[in-house]
């Protein structure tokens, strides 16, 4: 079950914040972002240890249509997936100390062109990462969780728009 509240922030970047019951409704929901993905978008994902951040993305990308084991890259820092037109990659820079770590890692090329870039923990980054089309923040709520999402720029608002029917 999901709980909606939509409202605009005063600085006119589109906002969206839901309630999440459970795991299942995480995973329904990257489900309905996967439908509105486009190649080159950059999609941040931020929150706690345990809050949903892998959960949604492996939502999307189940939907997708990858298959096999989908895990965090806390430890390889990126996983590749091809999916059709889109290569998707899945970052995690939970381990990275500072914006440094970023830029010794040679990452930044994957931020340009086509490719689809999924970040968990990009405050870890710092300012070295380019803007994000989505940015997703969830938190505990109770036994569920609260999510937040955040667009910048067309691409991020029509998917927004998307997440909003869900």
């Amino acid at each position: 079950m999901l709980h909606r509240s939509d409202h605009n922030q005063p600085s006119g970047k589109s906002h969206w914040s839901a309630q999440l019951e459970d795991p299942e409704a995480t995973a329904r929901l990257g489900a309905r972002l996967a439908s509105c993905i486009k190649p080159g978008m950059r999609l941040y994902f931020r929150g706690e240890l345990g809050s949903g951040k892998s959960t949604l993305i492996r939502g999307l990308l189940i939907a997708l249509g990858v298959t096999g084991r989908i895990k965090s890259p806390t430890y390889s820092l990126v996983e590749l997936y091809v999916v059709s037109r889109l290569n998707l990659y899945h970052f995690d820079f939970y381990r990275f100390l500072n914006e440094r770590e970023f830029s010794d890692a040679g990452l930044a090329d994957h931020f340009e062109g086509e490719a689809v870039c999924l970040v968990e923990w990009p405050e870890r980054a710092g300012d070295a990462l380019p803007r994000p089309d989505l940015e997703f923040t969830l938190a505990y709520a109770g036994s569920g969780r609260a999510i937040s999402v955040q667009a910048h720029g067309k691409p991020g608002e029509q998917c927004l728009e998307r997440l909003r029917e869900f």
